[in-house]
């Protein structure tokens, strides 16, 4: 008798690694590896999930009719074109569910997101990495990979892992030169970071647009990391067609109250928005200060930065000697960034001491 056999284009995944909370000899020090929010949750989102968590007996609601009309409110956008998930992994992964198939290209540029790759892997499509321009978006080099085959183009705005940003007039343009059958998805998980009037303009394509799909999550600026909350906006035909492959319950009622205090709590986002700004600049500088060890921060519009080893300190070496030092940061070989370390940008106290961490190793102080 022989055992099931899994598809061969599962096995050709690689499981995605998320970001350690340990040390490897077990301790618990200053976690700058997954782009936690350092000044914690909204407070009137920690009270309203502790006010919602008094129903575990029931199912939430399965239309998340609360956190869409607060999210349709705050973002002048229509509710029932509202999809939502267990994080915006889950949205990503319903748009190559209902999108792509066997034998179908899904295009994502090189150093994009891991979930591209395994959404894209999971359906049986067939991936396709644009280069990149300096560890960003070239969309020159995207429309470049297109072909007939091509049924969905993944871009995260800003980019993870590098932090690199493709303004308006170069979404614009990318939009404008694919086919009006291929799914544009603007991953916008850091959007909540940019300058205010800044953005990439998704939000309002997608609003017009047959073929945009931009997502969002509340784990990052919202600080909601712990309950999995993401969503997406797009033209009714291409939600109808995510909601029907989607989770029925994906959303808790204590998340679902969360996420909604969270988006009235203006003040904390703008508070965490101006931290992160004051400290990513302070720390992007810190690391210029460094070219002459070979450190290289790359431009970032996010709440973290990379930053490339290019002389005698690798970013291998610096990985574990960071974490010696107390400090568990991003290394990427498996994504082909084997030269880099993404840092979350952290409370004063963690930025100034990961800098002071790097200048030690550099042999700089």
């Amino acid at each position: 008798m022989t055992a099931p056999v899994p598809k061969p284009y599962v096995m050709a995944i690689a499981p995605y690694v998320p970001g350690r909370s340990t040390t490897d000899d077990g301790r618990k020090v200053a976690k700058l590896s997954s782009n936690e929010n350092p000044l914690g949750t909204s407070p009137a989102a920690r009270t309203a999930f502790a006010d919602a968590a008094g129903n575990l007996e029931r199912y939430p609601d399965a239309g998340a009719t609360i956190v869409r009309e607060a999210i349709a409110a705050k973002h002048d956008l229509d509710p029932a074109r509202i999809i939502y998930g267990n994080g915006s992994d889950e949205v990503l992964h319903l748009a190559a569910g209902a999108f792509a198939g066997e034998g179908d290209e899904v295009i994502f540029v090189r150093y994009g997101f891991a979930v591209y790759e395994i959404a894209a892997r999971r359906v049986g499509a067939v991936p396709v990495v644009a280069p990149d321009d300096d560890y960003a978006t070239d969309v020159d080099a995207v429309l470049a990979c297109v072909t007939d085959k091509t049924r969905i183009v993944y871009i995260a705005n800003p980019n993870n892992p590098t932090g690199t940003f493709a303004p308006r007039e170069e979404i614009a343009r990318l939009h404008a030169g694919l086919r009006s059958d291929i799914l544009l998805v603007l991953d916008q998980a850091y959007a909540e970071y940019i300058d205010a009037g800044s953005d990439d303009g998704g939000m309002e394509m997608a609003k017009s647009a047959d073929n945009v799909l931009v997502t969002r999550t509340f784990s990052k600026i919202h600080g909601l990391a712990a309950e999995r909350i993401g969503w997406g906006y797009a033209s009714a035909p291409i939600i109808e067609a995510m909601h029907r492959i989607r989770l029925p319950f994906s959303i808790t009622i204590a998340g679902q109250h969360a996420a909604v205090a969270a988006l009235g709590d203006t003040a904390f986002v703008d508070h965490t928005r101006d931290h992160n700004a004051r400290w990513r600049a302070w720390f992007a500088d810190e690391m210029s200060k460094l070219g002459n060890a070979g450190l290289r921060p790359i431009p970032s519009e996010a709440n973290f930065v990379l930053v490339i080893f290019e002389g005698a300190l690798t970013a291998e070496q610096a990985y574990h000697g960071l974490m010696d030092k107390g400090f568990i940061v991003r290394w990427l070989p498996g994504q082909g960034l084997a030269q880099g370390l993404r840092i979350t940008i952290g409370t004063e106290e963690e930025t100034r001491g990961v800098v002071q961490a790097l200048r030690e190793l550099a042999g700089t102080d």
